[in-house]
């Protein structure tokens, strides 16, 4: 070999030699972590804020303990040429994934999840707009979704929607879930969450199921304490027993389509099969999404006399047997709401007298049947 190439190859011989080594070290990397067989354990939430870079990502994948090395997952990633776009949000993923599975999560979001809760007592009416803009669903698709005929059979309502059988509840669903998806899994929650033993309650309240979830979904919209909730299914299970008309306001707002702070005396003659004041017994199928505790109240109603109810501004209910006594806690309450808004009109004037804000004037909704 002449000398000046002897003299080359020896000066560019540690050079070499480092980028053998370095090509080594990526394909030992390569076979240990790309060729990891995932496992089956539970996903790890992981969330990717707006804007993070690559290793900020990364990091965030070894604080939820995907990753035993950050730095080297980042420095993987850019010997590849696939450190610069990612997607932000919460992602699902499961532990042992291969790096380059993660790498390709990260790129195109693949893993990326949204979670919405859904409010006891809510109608198809607010859950479309939220499932729509949180899961980036169009309406139209959901509102085919919840008239799904084989979803509807499932469940056994006879009405044309899946009104009240989406449990309330918050869910978790992948980026790409469908409208019927989403749909089936809040009917599925709806079919875990009815226990077992409310069956054998049907028989001897002498309902169906739907009945049941129709008039729980009532006591839902009416009350606003909890623990009022099996009175209040007791006073309509009275009502119904006698053939008395529920009257019950909840049901009026539905038949409007429309939400008011206030059902007016010109509202209860609205037409419609759901106006409880205009037609005797149960409406065809239920009018909001019931809880757990809502169908526990209406299936184990409390053991009262009550037929009658008016509620305070503050939410709280005055039972009564007889019509007699439900007009005197109507009187009753009304004087108390007069008294205690005369206080409050007397104190912001005192307020404004003294140049200070008034206090805030709660909501005068009466409420009640």
């Amino acid at each position: 070999m002449p000398k000046r190439r002897a003299h080359r190859w020896r000066r560019w011989r540690p050079v070499r030699l480092a980028a053998l080594g370095l090509c080594a070290v990526v394909l030992a990397l390569w076979w240990r972590f790309d060729t990891a067989t995932p496992t089956t354990g539970a996903p790890v939430r992981v969330l990717v804020p707006s804007g993070a870079s690559f290793r900020e990502a990364a990091d965030s994948l070894g604080a939820a303990g995907l990753l035993r090395s950050p730095r080297l997952f980042a420095w993987y990633a850019r010997v590849q040429g696939r450190d610069r776009t990612i997607r932000a949000g919460t992602y699902e993923l499961r532990p042992g994934q291969p790096w380059s599975a993660l790498i390709d999560a990260l790129h195109t979001g693949r893993g990326v999840v949204a979670t919405v809760t859904i409010p006891e007592g809510w109608m198809l009416r607010q859950m479309i707009p939220l499932l729509s803009r949180t899961l980036d669903i169009p309406r139209d698709s959901l509102e085919a979704a919840v008239r799904d005929s084989a979803l509807r059979a499932r469940v056994g309502t006879p009405t044309e929607t899946l009104e009240g059988y989406l449990f309330p509840d918050t869910y978790t669903f992948a980026s790409g879930t469908s409208a019927r998806q989403v749909v089936a899994a809040m009917v599925a929650r709806f079919e875990r969450a009815w226990r077992p033993e409310w069956d054998a309650r049907l028989a001897s309240l002498g309902r169906t199921r739907h009945e049941v979830v129709t008039l729980a979904s009532i006591v839902e919209r009416e009350v606003r304490l909890g623990e009022e909730r099996p009175v209040v299914a007791a006073v309509y299970w009275n009502r119904l027993r006698i053939g008395m008309p529920l009257q019950a306001d909840p049901t009026v707002i539905y038949a409007l389509g429309r939400s008011v702070s206030r059902v007016m005396y010109a509202d209860l003659e609205v037409r419609s099969p759901y106006n409880t004041y205009r037609n005797a017994g149960l409406p065809p199928g239920p009018i909001a999404a019931p809880g757990a505790a809502a169908l526990d109240a209406t299936v184990h109603p409390a053991q009262v006399p009550y037929r009658y109810f008016v509620a305070h501004p503050s939410g709280h209910h005055e039972f009564r047997t007889t019509y007699r006594e439900h007009l005197e806690a109507i009187r009753e309450v009304r004087a108390r709401a007069r008294a205690d808004s005369a206080r409050r009109a007397q104190a912001a004037a005192s307020a404004d007298t003294a140049g200070t804000a008034p206090p805030a004037t709660p909501g005068a909704d009466q409420g009640g049947a």
